[in-house]
């Protein structure tokens, strides 16, 4: 009986002393306590997202995966397993449980080291929170105090909520949602009891129970988590024999995008990064852009399979390597170092036969038809190719690292990386809205964004910017001007320039319409030198060019500029608006992690009625904008406050753009763009661009709802080939492209303006014709604009005037 007293005024003093211990140290330790309080307005890293703006996921940014969840949204089932795991008295201590830490103490006495801290879950979010992981005891008495405090300023939910989003999971998941996606690939909501389970039994040790690091241990755990949830009646005996038995289906699942558009999501990022700085990549900001992922789509393929068939038209350039002589476990490990790049897959050839090859792919052994091959003659250079394949073994061999491409019914078609690259820009005309860009052909293979970075020569898409200016400067498109040699001499580089045609021939006296769907170098170089360099590029920069870009000579009417596809489309954009200016942007929409809005773009939009007949929507009555920039201290992001919508600002004529809209309709109809007549579109409007030596292949066009530009090339500049020009490389892709957007839209062109009248016109002379003349045709022109017989060209030529005989020889100019 004294033995027992004994024991039990032990046991009082001792927690006596224990108690007087703590309060002695947290009086010593309080003033330097976090305050409980900032945890209610804890900001968790949650990375930045990306979505197309029908909201699908096109790109995740940032160390962490986060994704916050709150208490009500938790399934019991889940809180009943981590409490099993981690604290099964959490609902009945005060933040601390002595019972836990007397255990962890006993382990120390034995082991002669820290085993185990007794934690309870509200110590652990107070060392999570505010505390280092080091091992003392002077950490473990501030985690104790903090615990004691947190218990009594927040309710039990609302710790547990603090735990289940802070708790690092392994494989960069950083809460239970983001385990649940990273794992399984679907939500905590739509978890097992048993993958529940397995989450639960991370937090004790992330790497050490990781099911793909080590799944033996991991089930281990789980079962373990498993049976203390039976034990303590949180599950009946058949749900814990079901969960028991369900297999370890644990997998690496990264944030898939919903959408292919990586150079959009790069151009985001780099956007909100010079907005908000690294901030960018914690606050869980989403973005929302301008791009449609279906348009987005239709863009992704309409290059990929341009830029394949204009490659497969030069050739087959042979495999990537040659691994003759090895193991198949030997060819095997080869696949895993290769990339699919686009939808080409890697493969190994493993036996050639009559009907194909057979290859070894990622997924196992698959077969190659012949009739996929018979394109692959030998490539020589890009203007000849060997003779034409007659049996697979002509073609590859045993041990060929290839590339294939699946195709819908799974089959594989035998293919090969272009080297051509090329970019698609889309813009919407209205206001400047960026709907589809691809900016190569495969950003695994290059993430150089040609779409905006290139600076490339636009060749003859550059043409209607020159005659714009001719059309803004008294000319029309009757007006004729001299397609005949031309030579420029400099007496003192002693150097010749002898401009001359595509086709290298002349046609006298032509009208500017015909000479510009029939892209006549020696008609637009006139113009030039007609109207002056420095005038006609003061002109020009009012389309949004950079005046260095420009050079200031008679080349520029050629296109011998340097500019992007981008910058080529935002001028463009002019045309098929109707005469405003406009400026691309990709961010829609700037969200907060708490879904306030932050920024609704305010683009200058054309007005309504500006540009074109029923359809074009009237600016917004009302949008936001950012307070400010944000700065170093101050939160990522204000909510928006309500702005005036934007006008656009007019810099062309309405008049012009509508003669210049017709004159491009005629490239569609008569000129170098005819093939775009498959299309059957009457609204349609564009021009090709070919470089020298075709290094460039360019096609521009537009209707009312998108101006979109291709352009195609090698990144180090050469050719293309003898007969590849913009119509036959850039033209097809622009089709692909244009046709699927356009499917089902009704036409959608400019409105006419005031201020036009119709005249019938003798094509031969450009003067005003009688209904009797041969060949009239009616012309546009401006109501100010007498028949085009009174404007003067530079060389003498006076339009609707015959051309004297010897202005029809090659004139040498110093």
């Amino acid at each position: 009986m004294r033995l027992l007293k004994f024991f039990g005024w032990s046991i009082v003093a001792v927690f006596c002393g224990l108690l007087l211990s703590l309060s002695g140290a947290f009086l010593y330790l309080s003033p330097g306590l976090p305050s409980v309080e900032a945890l209610r307005s804890i900001q968790l890293q949650i990375p930045l997202r990306v979505y197309s703006s029908d909201d699908k996921l096109i790109a995740e940014f940032g160390e962490m995966r986060r994704t916050p969840i709150r208490f009500a949204d938790i399934p019991p089932n889940f809180i009943n397993a981590l409490l099993s795991a981690e604290d099964d008295n959490f609902a009945n201590h005060y933040g601390v449980d002595p019972s836990s830490l007397m255990r962890a103490a006993t382990q120390l006495i034995k082991s002669g080291h820290i085993q185990s801290g007794g934690s309870t879950i509200t110590m652990q979010v107070a060392k999570n929170f505010f505390l280092t992981s080091e091992r003392s005891f002077s950490r473990k008495t501030t985690e104790i105090l903090l615990a004691l405090q947190i218990e009594r300023q927040l309710t039990k939910d609302e710790i547990l909520e603090l735990y289940v989003n802070k708790i690092y999971l392994g494989n960069r998941a950083y809460g239970i949602e983001a385990a649940a996606q990273v794992y399984y690939g679907k939500s905590i909501r739509d978890v097992s009891l048993a993958q529940m389970a397995m989450i639960a039994g991370l937090p004790k040790a992330p790497s050490r129970f990781n099911p793909l690091a080590n799944p033996a241990r991991s089930k281990e755990r789980r079962d373990w988590i498993l049976g203390r949830m039976y034990k303590l009646g949180k599950i009946s005996e058949a749900d814990y024999t079901a969960a028991i038995n369900e297999p370890l289906n644990a997998s690496y699942h990264v944030p898939t995008p919903e959408v292919n558009a990586p150079y959009i999501a790069e151009m985001a990022r780099a956007e909100m990064v010079g907005r908000y700085g690294s901030d960018a990549y914690t606050e869980g900001f989403r973005v929302t852009t301008t791009v449609p992922s279906n348009l987005q789509e239709m863009a992704n393929t309409a290059l990929h399979e341009g830029l394949m068939t204009y490659d497969q038209r030069h050739g087959y350039r042979g495999p990537e390597s040659r691994l003759p002589g090895k193991t198949r476990e030997a060819w095997a490990s080869e696949l895993t170092k290769q990339r699919t790049i686009s939808s080409l897959e890697p493969a190994i050839v493993t036996q050639v036969d009559k009907a194909g090859l057979q290859v070894l792919t990622r997924t196992g052994e698959e077969h190659v038809a012949w009739d996929t091959m018979k394109w692959a003659r030998p490539f020589l250079n890009t203007n000849s190719m060997g003779p034409n394949p007659r049996q697979p073994a002509d073609v590859a061999q045993v041990g060929d690292l290839i590339r294939v491409q699946r195709q819908k019914d799974n089959s594989l078609k035998f293919s090969q990386i272009p080297q051509a690259q090329g970019a698609l820009v889309s813009l919407d005309p209205q206001n400047g809205a960026i709907r589809s860009l691809v900016g190569g052909f495969a950003f695994e293979q290059s993430n150089y964004n040609r779409a905006m970075q290139a600076k490339r020569q636009p060749g003859s898409s550059f043409k209607p910017f020159v005659y714009s200016a001719a059309l803004d400067n008294g000319y029309t498109a009757a007006s004729l001007v001299n397609d005949a040699p031309i030579v420029f001499v400099d007496e003192y580089l002693d150097k010749v320039w002898r401009p001359k045609n595509d086709t290298n021939t002349f046609l006298g006296p032509i009208r500017l319409r015909e000479a510009l769907y029939k892209s006549r170098n020696l008609v637009s170089i006139r113009l030039l030198q007609a109207m002056g360099v420095g005038k006609t590029i003061d002109y020009i920069t009012r389309f949004g060019f950079n005046k260095q870009d420009l050079p200031p000579n008679l080349s520029l009417a050629l296109g011998t500029a340097t500019l992007t596809p981008m910058e080529i489309a935002t001028g463009w954009s002019t045309f098929a608006n109707g005469g405003y200016k406009i400026s691309p942007y990709i961010i829609d929409k700037i969200e907060s992690r708490n879904g306030d809005t932050l920024f609704v773009a305010n683009p200058p939009t054309v007005p309504q009625g500006g540009s074109a007949t029923d359809g074009i929507a009237a600016p917004n009555t009302e949008s936001f904008t950012v307070n400010a920039a944000p700065v170093a201290g101050e939160a990522a992001g204000s909510p928006a406050v309500p702005q005036a919508p934007a006008v656009a600002e007019r810099i062309v004529d309405a008049r012009t753009t509508y003669i210049l809209n017709s004159m491009l309709q005629d490239v569609i109809k008569l000129g170098t763009g005819r093939r775009a007549l498959a299309m059957g579109r009457s609204d349609i409007a564009g021009k090709t661009g070919t470089t020298n030596e075709s290094k460039d292949a360019w096609f521009s066009g537009y209707n009312a709802d998108y101006v979109t530009t291709v352009w195609t090339g090698f990144d180090q500049p050469e050719s293309l080939g003898r007969r590849e020009f913009g119509g036959t490389v850039a033209l097809p892709i622009w089709m692909n492209y244009m046709s699927a957007a356009l499917k089902d839209k009704p036409p959608h062109v400019q409105p006419e303006p005031e201020g036009l009248l119709s005249l019938r016109v003798d094509p031969v002379s450009g003067r005003a014709a009688s209904p009797s003349t041969p060949g009239a045709y009616f012309e546009l022109f401006k109501a100010e604009d007498t028949p085009p017989s009174v404007n003067e060209l530079g060389n003498g030529v006076v339009p609707g005037s015959p051309l004297p005989a010897d202005e029809q020889a090659p004139i040498d100019l110093f």
